[in-house]
């Protein structure tokens, strides 16, 4: 099923925005990169997201095509650069919400498993490797329904599908994950989001601090682990 967007509803999905920031709630389903089979993606719209400046805002970090929530970009080279810095230095502190099949025994723990990206026929997939980059993932039980788990995961490294693969080998793949799920056409999107997001970007101001809706696509599967409007 091909999903469509609009420049209305990725204005209308700004959660932030002041004369260096913006912070975006992005749709579940939209690349943030053009890619040989990728033909629409989040910098078709970067224009739209001007808001006046004359420079297209930029990506200071990414979200995997099929996880939704806080997309940080910078609206000037000079935000850009600090920005920067502020990720690549563990700065910025990120909350990622996640509905898994089962779910671990305990109520919270930390998976510590270096990942390694490796290129094959069929293209690239990110495994479990000693020899692979260090990648450590905090996990939280927010809540249980028969047959699935709602987490809390704070990733302290930001490896490309780390969570996702943490989750998998630890026995509870995330629900809809068609590369490390059980099945490869799940017949959910995928259950991930990006929360919240908070970093120290004004010396003279409180830290930025910015948390996204839950998406529609997962509503259903949170309430029944307990979550409720205002939690």
């Amino acid at each position: 099923m091909t999903q469509t967007f609009t420049v209305e509803q990725l204005q209308a999905s700004v959660l932030l925005r002041d004369a260096s920031l913006l912070i975006l709630d992005k749709p579940a389903g939209l690349a943030v990169h053009k890619g040989p089979k990728t033909e629409l993606s989040l910098e078709k719209f970067l224009p739209a997201l001007r808001f006046g400046l004359r420079e297209n805002p930029q990506l200071a970090h990414r979200l995997d095509r099929d996880t939704s929530g806080c997309l940080v970009l910078g609206r000037t080279q000079k935000a850009l650069r600090k920005l920067g810095r502020l990720f690549s230095s563990n700065g910025v502190s990120k909350t990622y919400w996640a509905l898994v099949e089962g779910g671990p025994k305990h109520d919270n723990g930390t998976i510590d498993q270096a990942l390694l990206k490796v290129t094959g026929r069929n293209g690239w997939r990110i495994l479990p490797d000693p020899t692979g980059k260090p990648s450590v993932t905090d996990w939280r039980v927010l809540g249980r329904s028969d047959g699935a788990t709602w987490l809390e995961l704070k990733p302290r490294t930001g490896r490309t599908h780390q969570l996702r693969v943490h989750c998998a080998e630890a026995g509870f793949p995330v629900i809809g994950d068609p590369v490390y799920g059980p099945t490869q056409k799940p017949e959910r999107l995928l259950q991930l989001q990006a929360r919240s997001v908070a970093f120290s970007y004004y010396e003279a101001k409180p830290p930025t601090a910015v948390t996204a809706p839950p998406p529609t696509h997962m509503l259903e599967l949170l309430k029944r682990c307990g979550w409720t409007a205002g939690r």
